[in-house]
């Protein structure tokens, strides 16, 4: 019998925190209830008490979802725990996630706070917040480089509070697999209790290993695992959990124990999360890379083509990615298109259909043939534009072989009014850039320009993520077009949208 292993999702409160990312109320709302549909046991919808936004945020999602728990962080402070109680009762599984740095450099440099005071904390909060949920979590910060004995202490503190889940978090990504799985199996020996207590893994990337030293905790009786989709979270990163949840699957055999995740809605999660962050997915990602599934040595397609699973450890189907790609032309007509739209999953009204059929045409017109890489281009790039603050109207190029180049940017907002300016630059991405800047009145720094191509060939549609610092916030943007020059600049109005709509909606900006 295999048994169940829990998925702890805090793409929204851990997953955030990654430089740049900033999800609005909407894509929150839609990640979470995505979220719940991927199967997650528990989604980590944010941190209460940190701003009224975030609140309000994990409020709505506790009262949309139906079958997965909500969750809130909170520090050992009695107004964090009432704010994750305010923010998540009407929830159907209300639960509260409450931690406190533990390791000697926290306690000595971050906290300044002995031994003595750090157990009196765990036990005050820990009781405190069980007055309020049925199920209280509990985690000691930076446990790995916890001494051990304290660890225990710190841990038996709060199961003797009433706290029923442990995590223990390898904060700074310190830790290797077997020395990371031999701290469960201690604390599962030493921890004295006659209630039920679940041990969780929650891993940080830093040295490559968040992924290794998950699996290894389940080796040693861990029972959930937290992360985020795509690995997204600050610095390098969190455990991606479609890599447990396929690792689990593929290698059954060995780690005897499921997810409830409903593996073929892995890509589409994949694909929102990475499209509302602005952070593409590597190519080579395990999983849900556009290689993941791609085979271009003679050797390996001969294998493929003769049998799958001479290369393949599980169908692409299995994650949600269909490899049968059925092209469409410029001939093609209404019907055929919505069924291809219906064939790839979307549900879209008349409405919505029409207006992308035009865009369709458009792209089939410069096209030999449409494949579905495209489609989900169009869809995703439409969805972006939809929600935006600002869309790009029109983008005029003057464009001299030997000298400075000219740009017209004009722009409108969601309310209908249009705004514009001119400028030059040194290339046609300068002047672009340069009368971006002077429409939104910022001075920006360029961190990262990259472009993608979203299928194969010279007719290929591009993708163009940007990473901007301004007043000193860094915020991404990315734009999908078959003209790179477009795509580039609705990535870079994205970026501006974005800042905007966390300071004052309008400011600076002028027509």
């Amino acid at each position: 019998m295999s048994s169940h292993i829990q998925i702890f999702d805090t793409t929204l409160r851990d997953g955030e925190q990654t430089p740049g990312v900033n999800f609005s109320f909407d894509e929150r709302l839609k990640i979470a209830k995505q979220l719940e549909k991927w199967g997650v046991d528990i989604i980590e919808a944010g941190f209460p008490a940190s701003s009224s936004g975030s609140f309000a945020s994990v409020e709505a999602i506790s009262k949309a979802l139906t079958t997965t728990a909500v969750c809130g962080l909170a520090r050992c402070v009695k107004s964090d725990i009432d704010a994750v109680y305010e923010a998540t009762k009407e929830a159907a599984k209300p639960r509260i996630h409450v931690f406190i740095a533990t390791s000697p450099i926290h306690r000595d440099s971050k906290l300044m706070m002995t031994k003595e005071e750090v157990l009196a904390s765990i036990k005050e909060h820990v009781t405190y917040a069980k007055q309020f949920f049925e199920v209280v979590q509990f985690s000691p910060e930076d446990a790995t480089r916890t001494e051990l004995p304290f660890l225990i202490e710190c841990v038996q503190t709060a199961v003797d509070a009433g706290a029923t889940v442990i995590n223990i978090p390898d904060t700074v990504g310190f830790s290797y697999p077997s020395e990371y799985g031999q701290i469960f199996k201690t604390l599962l020996d030493q921890i004295k209790t006659n209630q039920d207590v679940i041990y969780s893994a929650h891993c940080h990337d830093d040295l490559g290993l968040a992924v290794a030293n998950s699996m290894a905790a389940i080796e040693n009786g861990a029972k959930r695992i937290e992360g985020t989709l795509n690995g997204i979270g600050e610095r390098a990163g969190n455990t991606a959990l479609e890599e447990v949840a396929l690792g689990l699957y593929v290698r059954q055999d060995h780690y005897n124990n499921q997810t409830q995740i409903k593996l073929a809605e892995t890509k589409q999660t994949s694909d929102l999360i990475s499209r509302f962050a602005g952070i593409r997915v590597p190519r080579n990602k395990a999983i849900v890379g556009q290689n993941a599934f791609s085979h271009e040595s003679g050797i390996h397609q001969d294998g493929v083509l003769k049998n799958p699973e001479t290369y393949e450890i599980m169908t692409p189907q299995l994650v949600g990615v269909d490899t049968t790609e059925l092209p469409l032309g410029k001939l093609s007509g209404k019907h055929a298109f919505a069924e291809k739209l219906i064939a790839l999953g979307y549900d879209v009204s008349p409405e919505e259909q029409k207006v992308l059929f035009k865009q369709f045409k458009a792209i089939a017109d410069k096209k030999k043939s449409v494949t579905d890489r495209d489609i989900h281009a169009l869809i995703q790039g439409t969805e972006h534009e939809q929600n935006a603050i600002y869309q790009v109207e029109t983008l005029q190029l003057q464009f001299v072989s030997s000298g400075l180049q000219s740009a017209v940017v004009v722009i409108k907002d969601n309310e209908g009014n249009t705004y514009q300016d001119s400028s030059i630059g040194t290339g046609s991405i300068v002047s672009i850039y340069n009368a971006v800047d002077r429409i939104f009145n910022k001075e920006t720094e360029l961190i990262d320009y990259t472009i993608d191509s979203v299928t194969e060939g010279t007719d290929a549609q591009g993708e163009v993520h940007v990473q901007l610092k301004i007043n000193d916030h860094i915020v991404t943007g990315v734009g999908i077009d078959h003209d790179i020059l477009l795509a580039s600049c609705k990535a870079y109005v994205e970026a501006h949208a974005k800042y905007a709509a966390n300071t004052s909606k309008k400011e600076g900006i002028h027509s």
